[in-house]
């Protein structure tokens, strides 16, 4: 059995709501996340997915204690994140870095792109003078750019080229984990695939193992291995990607699945509409957390809270209470699809 490179149990991350501008007082905590357990295996990758301002964000800074966690345990490759001081931290974060959803914001537009890349070999002692440069031109070619773009600013490049600059920056110190967080949602959905490619050959060749912060599950279900589905700072359905796309458990995962459009014109999904919005964290419901939109609600729901337990497979886990009489939307064909009935009238109408 592969050992676990992250582990990560009973996560949890309350931000305290203050009011007032000089005179703050605090009025309550906003649960962005709130006892996440979850692991990641050398080599995987684990996407969380779910709609904005489930925790998917906040749970991967977590994880690289960009900030400081609630409670829980974080364990990377045996040792205690928490529980390591800033030295010991700043090491182990050369095995663990961060992609960033807007390459622009997240490169120094005073640095060129060699000055960027040379920085972290710097400052982890992992080469200087002539090695440095040698290296610095190696990640450029890694990410598909040529040497002499070292010389030139972010500003100067298109959106794809600074995401892949940023990729290249988290490959400097050559880590084992990468966090990506939503790394092609800015991008053109022709560069998103060039930058998805990339991520999975550097994946093969180096090992890596990334914990994939999505909410385009077209682009998870290319990418992952396992997927983890987030609402309300819980994880409600967690599985195999196969197993999870195939037949999803949860009524939250059937809605949001129902969404994907389908590239087939003969058939079409038959489309879960969520009733409301989703509650504030500040105050999320009693029970199970999605009883409020869910179709399959019932008084055990808006009581008890699901725990997440093995369904179907041992590989996959659900929270909810009524999993196994909740059946998942199939795809829905047609006798006759809409584009065979447009090409009939036109044969009909140049007949006459």
């Amino acid at each position: 059995m592969t050992a676990h490179l992250l582990s990560v149990a009973d996560l949890t991350k309350h931000f305290p709501a203050r009011r007032g501008v000089i005179f703050q007082s605090t009025v309550g905590t906003v649960r962005a996340v709130d006892g996440l357990s979850f692991h990641v295996a050398p080599g995987e990758t684990l996407a969380l997915v779910g709609e904005s301002g489930c925790g998917k964000s906040t749970t991967g800074r977590l994880v690289l204690r960009l900030i400081e966690a609630t409670s829980g345990t974080i364990q990377f490759a045996g040792r205690d994140v928490r529980a390591l001081d800033r030295g010991a931290l700043r090491e182990l974060r050369r095995d663990m870095q961060i992609i960033f959803q807007d390459p622009f914001a997240s490169l120094n537009p005073r640095l060129t792109v060699g000055d960027a890349l040379a920085e972290p070999l710097r400052l982890h002692g992992l080469a200087s003078g002539g090695a440095l440069h040698r290296r610095v031109d190696e990640l450029l070619g890694e990410v598909g750019l040529s040497p002499w773009h070292a010389l030139r600013y972010p500003h100067e490049f298109s959106g794809g080229q600074r995401q892949r600059i940023g990729i290249a920056r988290a490959l400097a110190s050559r880590p084992r984990l990468i966090v990506c967080d939503e790394p092609v949602s800015a991008l053109d959905v022709s560069i998103q695939a060039q930058v998805i490619n990339l991520l999975q050959d550097l994946k093969r060749r180096l090992g890596l193992a990334y914990v994939f912060i999505a909410h385009d599950l077209a682009v998870v279900r290319h990418i992952s291995d396992r997927v983890a589905v987030m609402y309300l700072g819980k994880i409600v359905e967690l599985g195999p990607k196969r197993s999870l796309f195939a037949m999803p458990r949860h009524p939250y995962t059937q809605a949001l699945l129902s969404a994907v459009p389908v590239p087939d014109p003969a058939a079409q999904r038959a489309r879960i509409r969520l009733a409301g919005d989703v509650p504030s964290p500040l105050n999320p419901p009693r029970g199970c957390r999605f009883h409020t939109r869910c179709g399959h609600a019932q008084e055990r729901c808006r009581t008890e809270e699901p725990a997440l337990r093995p369904i179907g497979t041992a590989d996959q886990v659900v929270a909810c209470h009524f999993a196994e009489s909740i059946t998942a939307p199939a795809l829905v064909s047609e006798a006759e699809p809409p584009y065979a009935r447009r090409l009939a009238a036109l044969r009909k109408l140049a007949a006459a």
